[in-house]
């Protein structure tokens, strides 16, 4: 059996790493936060729950998830270099090791990111083969893959806001593949997370923003576009 140090300087056509959970997985969640902010942060604070929390530097958990936030693919050699490169990109981080937190799927990770003056906190879990689900977005619960192109839209929680939504995407023709809704309270926000089979023209993107009800209107493409 080679040795961990050999195994991670293997460049392979899916991901750079001795495990995809430990690094596919990860740069994939880090680049989740890479496209929902508009770029590389400029502030980052990374925790690393249970088996990560006891792994993170081991297995290059560490150099997956800052490779992701500053946009490398999966399969980039650059991931090897992240440290440096996030020097080079001046993004400052730090790492928090949380073990025993039951609440949380072994390969949890919450990324706390600024940009801007904008902040974002998601939470990711890598579930093996590089596949992963997002669990949280700035504290409303989600369950997307990043596979396929999602609208995440924050707006009031009011009667009818749902239907007004999907139909729009609908009058589009865009088909609604899974869709998940999140509120803080009755009458609050909500957020809705709809994972779709097409992108939804710019100009859609642009009314929904326009919408006096609506706070926020994310696009994310597909994470690995």
């Amino acid at each position: 059996m080679a040795d961990k140090s050999s195994i991670f300087d293997m460049i392979g056509p899916v991901m750079i790493g001795p495990s995809s959970s430990h690094t596919a997985g990860v740069v994939r969640i880090g680049r989740v936060g890479h496209k929902m902010i508009g770029g590389t942060p400029d502030k980052a604070e990374i925790v690393f729950y249970n088996s990560f929390a006891r792994t993170y530097e081991g297995h290059g958990s560490d150099k997956a998830i800052i490779a992701g936030l500053m946009g490398l693919s999966t399969d980039d050699p650059g991931i090897k270099q992240a440290f440096d490169l996030a020097e080079q990109e001046k993004l400052e981080y730090t790492f928090k090791p949380v073990g025993n937190a039951s609440a949380h799927h072994p390969n949890t990770i919450r990324l706390i990111l600024e940009k801007d003056g904008n902040r974002l906190e998601l939470v990711g879990v890598s579930k093996g083969g590089g596949i992963i689900s997002i669990r949280e977005v700035n504290g409303f619960t989600s369950n997307f893959s990043a596979n396929s192109p999602t609208l995440i839209v924050t707006a009031d929680d009011r009667k009818g806001a749902i239907s007004f939504i999907s139909m729009l995407l609908s009058q589009e023709e865009v088909n609604i593949a899974e869709m998940t809704v999140s509120r803080s309270g009755k009458n609050q926000k909500a957020t809705q997370f709809i994972e779709m089979d097409e992108r939804p023209r710019d100009i859609t993107l642009q009314y929904l923003e326009s919408i006096k009800w609506v706070h926020k209107v994310t696009f994310l493409p597909n994470v690995d576009d």
